[in-house]
């Protein structure tokens, strides 16, 4: 068996600050109301504790443009308070992961103030600043939240690039400066004690140096450089220097966010003994649902494309690499509605999404209510959007594109980043005791029926099968670390896979329709124990599994091993 370790067998749980839990009743929740949330999570069963940016941000995209690295927004609170809630989280074997977002900064952190000054100072080369041609920017590329990737800046006279909004400038990673301040402001926190990071689209921050034009796709403005910046050799390269510099000194969890990343490039970023990253988070399952470049579709990804991507990174990076394991993040909507039945099988779906998920080989990463079943919410119009992602798109959608409005507002609620960012729903209090304030974005109007204080109360919750799942990848070994291999790979109905160490055995059988389906269950698993499954009572026949079930088979139990 490979090695073990804390972040292979930890169980992550993101939390998206603002979102959180309200403390002091200004609408934004705040690093106090994780504080006291602190014993939730640790009876939910959770080990590592993912925050989201909490650092001194003017908020252009929800505080991933950050001003200043080592400062906590006043909004969520002091760096005292955030000492506290590391010792605290420590002190109930709670580790804490932080978001590093050093791609780019704010145009608002003193780097950029002074990089725009002038051609000449100290900082002039922080960022990536160039000529434009003809009256018009250096190239053709487009921001990934809609319009050029460049904008010029009178009081230098250039243009600097920003991939994100135009508050976001990229930072020049080829500055070996930029590299050893960024590297420094890891290791203090590193020995502030934090136990590891979540890097935000670390595989971006090599650019070609030339900038060249980038291909075009019909009826579409600016080029689409993806494949121009996306996982550059260089990137390899800096990681090491990082790791060197910082990551090997420390014994901590890494996972980069890395867009287009294949299973190649990840046995580069999180191969065992490559000394960069842990793991890395992939893209290819939400991206199995994009339409011409754009993630602004009804399109549903067929389950045998699901399966054929969740088996190609477990087969592929077995014994060489480790995976993460996601269906939801502040990026993406809730599962439940995009992948299973809100309506009469809500409460079986989205356990069998648990079940079908975090029964595979990987570290898993639950996000902040997905224990609880939360679905998407509705927007009725644009006014009522958060997002500047899902703002841009919707002008562009409709302006632009000259989309009927409701159907574009149709695909945002279906996608759309603000759907995992309303309010944690802790109760059926006003504003769903998330806070005695006006919450920073609405929420979700279903919060009576779906809460966290109401399901802890009832044993047959989502949240309380979320913790049983917890508890069986803390004492079966067989989860965490035997091999995967993928059953009936064509059926667009059933996913079963089973998994092996040793004599340990498990089959895991997950029907994804709302219909019986007809399982081929292997003959050895005719009469195993059932380890776990959403529905109270077997069935005579195995084979026939009932709709949105989520049941595993259990061989030779490898308990407490």
């Amino acid at each position: 068996m490979e090695n073990r370790t804390w972040w292979k067998e930890g169980i992550v749980y993101q939390i998206y600050p603002r979102s959180f839990y309200d403390s002091n009743g200004d609408g934004t929740g705040d690093i106090n109301g994780i504080r006291q949330k602190l014993d939730y999570l640790k009876e939910l069963g959770v080990t590592i504790l993912w925050l989201c940016p909490f650092y001194k941000s003017p908020d252009a995209d929800n505080g991933y443009d950050i001003s200043d690295y080592e400062t906590v927004q006043g909004a969520f609170g002091t760096t005292d308070d955030l000492s506290a809630l590391i010792t605290e989280a420590h002190q109930r074997s709670l580790k804490i992961i932080i978001d590093l977002v050093i791609n780019h900064t704010s145009n608002e952190h003193p780097w950029f103030i002074e990089s725009r000054k002038s051609g000449t100072n100290k900082y002039s080369d922080f960022y990536i600043w160039r000529d434009g041609k003809n009256g018009n920017p250096p190239n053709n590329w487009g921001s990934v939240f809609s319009g050029s990737a460049w904008t010029s800046s009178p009081e230098r006279g250039q243009y600097y690039l920003h991939l994100f909004t135009p508050q976001q400038p990229d930072l020049n990673w080829n500055n070996g400066t930029v590299r050893s301040e960024l590297f420094a402001m890891m290791d203090r926190w590193c020995r502030k004690g934090i136990d590891g990071f979540r890097m935000d689209v670390i595989g971006m921050i090599s650019k070609p140096e030339d900038l060249p034009d980038a291909p075009v796709r019909k009826g579409k403005v600016y080029g689409e450089w993806g494949s121009l910046v996306m996982n550059r050799p260089q990137v390899h390269t800096w990681l090491k220097e990082m790791n060197k510099a910082v990551l090997s000194k420390y014994d901590l969890a890494t996972v980069g966010e890395t867009s287009g990343v294949t299973t190649k490039d990840a046995l580069q970023y999180a191969g065992f003994g490559t000394n960069e990253l842990n793991m890395v988070f992939q893209f290819e399952r939400p991206d199995a649902e994009t339409e011409n470049g754009s993630k602004w579709t009804m399109k549903k990804a067929k389950l045998s494309v699901l399966k054929e991507i969740f088996s190609r990174w477990q087969n592929d990076l077995e014994g060489k690499a480790w995976n993460s394991l996601y269906w939801e993040n502040h990026d993406q909507p809730r599962c439940v509605s995009r992948y299973g039945d809100t309506g009469k099988y809500w409460k079986e779906s989205a356990e069998m999404l648990a079940v079908c998920l975090y029964m595979q080989k990987g570290t898993p990463y639950i996000y902040q209510g997905q224990e609880l079943g939360m679905t998407n919410t509705t927007f009725n119009k644009p006014d009522d959007l958060k997002d500047v992602e899902a703002v841009n798109a919707y002008n562009e959608m409709v302006d632009v594109q000259k989309m009927n409005p409701e159907l574009a507002m149709q695909y945002i609620n279906r996608i759309g980043r603000d759907n995992a960012r309303t309010p944690f729903q802790w109760s059926d209090k006003p504003q769903a005791g998330f806070t005695s304030g006006t919450p920073w974005i609405p929420v979700n109007a279903n919060y009576p029926e779906i809460n966290a204080e109401k399901e802890l109360r009832d044993p047959g919750s989502i949240l309380n099968f979320y913790k049983k799942i917890i508890a069986l990848r803390k004492t079966h070994q067989v989860i965490v670390y035997g091999t995967y291999s993928l059953l009936m790979p064509d059926d667009e109905r059933l996913y079963l896979y089973a998994r092996q160490l040793g004599t340990a055995k498990l089959l895991v059988v997950c029907n994804f329709t709302n219909e019986t389906a007809h399982a081929d269950i292997p003959p050895e698993f005719g009469n195993a124990a059932v380890l776990i499954s959403n529905y109270e009572s077997g069935t005579q026949d195995r084979s026939l599994v009932r709709p949105y079930e989520g049941t595993v088979y259990s061989i030779e139990n490898s308990a407490a091993e």
